[in-house]
């Protein structure tokens, strides 16, 4: 994980995850600060109190969770740092869910060929999102798999906007009761022109790229039958 202590949320957040081990172990953990970081540099409890704010999982609870128990135990527990999450707006409609379920997609297509996947997540740290709380709430989120495909390294590139559900004017949250969280496959440049981030040979291993799809662009998706790997 890398955080942005300015914005006191992470910049880049990364899981390795094997399919092929993966253990279904009962949720366990309780929300708290990370002790190696020093607590001006975290958004903690206090931004998620009394308001319709979910604390988001960056990286997802049961992604670390493979290999040794007690090992995968541990790994699912530590997910539960304030530095993993970011604000988001609550109620789980089908873009989030679909959002959520994203990993599972691109863990189920690589594990028809035994892969593993390696996934990047982090909010979108954009100058203009809308300050609450002393920090300013991401208005999108970004997420980034990688895995070994038959023709070499492949990757994929998400994108999740929660702009229409988000108004923090007066100081106050505000979540429209009416609204989506919009969910895209994006080029993984795009995600890297937009947070600065260096992903190397992933933006050449971009499956939207290589797809036969005419204009890649923003696709957006209302189903996992619209991605495209």
């Amino acid at each position: 994980m890398l955080l942005d202590p300015g914005r006191r949320l992470a910049a880049v957040t990364g899981v390795n995850i094997d399919g092929a081990v993966l253990r279904d172990l009962p949720r366990t953990g309780t929300w708290r600060l990370d002790a190696r970081v020093p607590v001006e540099e975290q958004t903690g409890p206090a931004v998620y109190a009394r308001n319709d704010l979910d604390r988001g999982h960056l990286v997802r609870r049961r992604d670390p969770g493979w290999g040794d128990p007690d090992a995968a135990a541990a790994a699912m527990e530590a997910t539960f740092r304030y530095p993993n999450a970011a604000p988001q707006a609550a109620g789980f409609n089908q873009s989030k869910e679909l959002w959520l379920g994203l990993e599972d997609h691109v863990l189920a297509y690589a594990e028809a060929t035994d892969q593993r996947v390696s996934v990047f997540t982090a909010p979108v740290l954009a100058d203009d999102d809308p300050p609450y709380r002393g920090i300013r709430i991401p208005l999108r989120f970004w997420k980034v798999a990688a895995w070994e495909g038959p023709s070499g390294l492949a990757a994929a590139g998400f994108v999740l906007d929660q702009s229409d559900l988000v108004d923090t004017r007066d100081e106050t949250l505000a979540v429209p009761p009416i609204g989506a969280f919009r969910t895209f496959q994006v080029p993984i440049a795009d995600i890297a022109a937009r947070t600065g981030i260096d992903f190397g040979p992933l933006i050449a291993a971009d499956a939207l790229d290589r797809s036969e799809v005419r204009e890649p662009g923003w696709r957006s998706l209302a189903s996992a039958d619209d991605i495209v790997l």
